[in-house]
């Protein structure tokens, strides 16, 4: 095949005609914007919309006689695919696809391109037989596939074997700026992958005998062990230089950041290290600050809910929480709020620990408890600073939440966190912490509670069929027969990783306080409270919500029995 397109000189614009995809003006003037843009013809005539991509690339199939392979559905042999070298993938948009007639079967995204079909087969020593793909499809399945985990792997056995080195001195190790030096080749190796892998967090974990270096990805851990046990005292030596701590201090946990630049985005990476029985275990969440901060329009929200929202954080005073677990986005929403109340108009302190996302004309105040500056203490001094609108990272201690609430009193916003399930518990939750339940019932104004839960992978996805059981409790949530309701699940591909999901999505509850609520709260009724918010009007629960995006096919059955686990449980064990 691959000396069949040589033989012949096919040129594309040629075929195009002859398929009558295009007229001869078009290729003209196609002709005349390649030249402009430096484009290839193909994707030149398909931008400027004289032909759509996938008619062009099944012409291109039918005149050349070669597959047209849709990528989503092919199923990849991994060691396969490393055979050709990810740069020259990249340069060629190629990709080696199976095995084929004693040679290989590659996507190109340009069969066309006869000097990288010689290329690759000079690379590949054996014969290449191309086939066509979507070139996006293409680029998007590269980044899944060419993984940094084998490089890795590669590194640290080089780092291990300097290590073996009796009179090789590891604090200069720890600060060799070197940029070929083993520890920092592998540190930016293992950033890089983590950004590729889209990874919220890197921990590096010393073991008996081994490190294990495992990526959070969409709230799941996922783990790479290398045997090369002693590297890890050197990363944790470079991370504590790079993040500002104590080389010598392994006996106490150390917190630091620091921010690299990765792949083109700028990535702030905050660091915690913890003495543990092998060694010392460090953990990096990584923020990307690249794109700025986040926007509610885009956190998931439904409408009318997003709508209430917007109008509690345009009130004058009052405080308003959000509320879930850790790695829930709790965060992230109240930055969304922020950058739309951020104005020339508006006094904004943040008290955090630490401050995550940096936003301009906002006074953001960093915690340290090496000086007693607490968030109380910081929390006093900001109310003598003027503020119209006041974020408190979170409500720790009954001295922060009294403060808060007072502030909200006397005309603040307030807007803050609290580690709850629900939105039902945390009003009654501050009055546990100690403050006042009269000082609640005036003040608090709303509870938002949230999760983040995964997405099925639109790649792999396929229907599912709920068991009975499952049924059952979900029918309860909703209130009503489902009988007859598709549900999705994601079967496993190269581009989700085989987990059967890619990304995450926020789900919420938006508790907004009525009279019913502020009478039970300031009588201190937690059955009374919760009665009266069932009772609300706009109330819907957590699970309902990740049951909306269930039914819409967006997440699967498993993630929204996990909103609810308490619920799940009495149904199903």
């Amino acid at each position: 095949m691959t000396e069949d397109i040589r033989q012949r000189k096919l040129r594309l614009g040629d075929l195009l005609i002859q398929a009558g995809l295009i007229s001869d003006a078009q290729l003209q003037l196609a002709l005349q914007e390649q030249k402009r843009t430096g484009s290839k013809l193909g994707r030149t005539v398909v931008d400027l919309g004289f032909v759509a991509e996938v008619k062009l690339l099944t012409a291109l199939s039918e005149q050349l006689k070669i597959p047209f392979i849709e990528l989503k559905h092919f199923k990849f042999d991994q060691q396969l695919v490393q055979n050709l070298p990810e740069a020259m993938a990249r340069r060629f948009r190629a990709m080696v696809l199976s095995r084929e007639s004693g040679g290989f079967l590659v996507g190109m995204s340009d069969p066309l391109d006869l000097f990288a079909l010689d290329e690759m087969e000079r690379i590949l020593k054996t014969r290449v037989h191309p086939a066509v793909v979507r070139e996006a499809e293409l680029l998007a399945t590269l980044d899944t596939v060419y993984r940094r985990t084998s490089e890795i792997a590669s590194i640290a056995g080089e780092l291990e074997g300097e290590l073996k080195d009796s009179d090789f001195d590891l604090s200069k190790l720890g600060a060799d700026n070197n940029t070929e030096a083993p520890v920092v080749r592998l540190l930016q190796t293992l950033f890089e992958d983590a950004v590729q892998m889209k990874a919220s967090d890197i921990h590096i974990e010393p073991d008996e005998g081994v490190v294990r270096i495992r990526q959070r990805i969409d709230g799941v851990l996922n783990e790479q062990v290398m045997k090369e046990a002693r590297v890890a005292s050197a990363l944790v030596m470079r991370l504590k230089i790079m993040s500002g701590l104590d080389i010598s201090e392994k006996r106490l946990p150390q917190d630091g950041r620091f921010n690299i630049r990765v792949k083109n985005r700028n990535i702030d990476v905050r660091v915690s290290t913890m003495p543990v029985q092998f060694g010392e275990s460090v953990v990096m969440r990584l923020l990307d600050q690249t794109g700025g901060v986040s926007n509610l329009d885009t956190s998931g929200m439904p409408a009318d809910m997003l709508v209430r929202f917007r109008r509690l954080l345009q009130r004058p005073f009052g405080l308003v929480l959000v509320t879930g677990p850790t790695g829930s986005g709790k965060t992230t929403t109240l930055y969304a709020g922020l950058s739309e109340l951020n104005s020339p108009e508006k006094k904004i302190i943040t008290v955090e620990d630490p401050v995550e996302y940096r936003l301009p004309r906002v006074n953001q105040v960093q915690v340290n408890a090496k000086i007693d500056l607490s968030f109380a203490r910081v929390l006093r001094a900001a109310l003598r600073q003027d503020p119209d609108i006041v974020l408190i990272g979170e409500m720790r201690d009954q001295e922060t939440a009294e403060i808060g609430l007072r502030a909200a009193l006397t005309g603040h916003l307030v807007l803050s966190t609290l580690h709850t399930n629900d939105a039902l518990t945390s009003a009654m939750r501050l009055i546990d912490m100690g403050a006042e339940p009269f000082l609640v019932a005036t003040s608090l104004n709303a509870v938002l509670a949230q999760r983040l839960i995964r997405r099925v992978c639109e790649n792999c996805m396929e229907a599912d069929t709920p068991e009975p059981r499952q049924l059952l409790w979900l029918e309860n949530l909703h209130r009503a027969p489902l009988t007859g309701r598709s549900f999705k699940r994601g079967a496993g591909c190269h581009q989700c990783h085989n987990t059967g999901y890619a990304g995450r999505i926020g789900v919420y509850e938006l508790l907004e306080m009525d009279d019913g609520m502020i009478a039970a709260l300031r009588r201190n009724d937690p059955q009374g409270f919760a009665e009266a918010a069932q009772a609300s009007a706009h109330y819907r629960p957590l699970a309902a919500c990740a049951l909306d995006y269930a039914l819409a096919g967006v997440t699967s059955v498993e993630e929204v029995l996990k909103v609810c686990a308490t619920l799940t449980d009495e149904v199903l064990v």
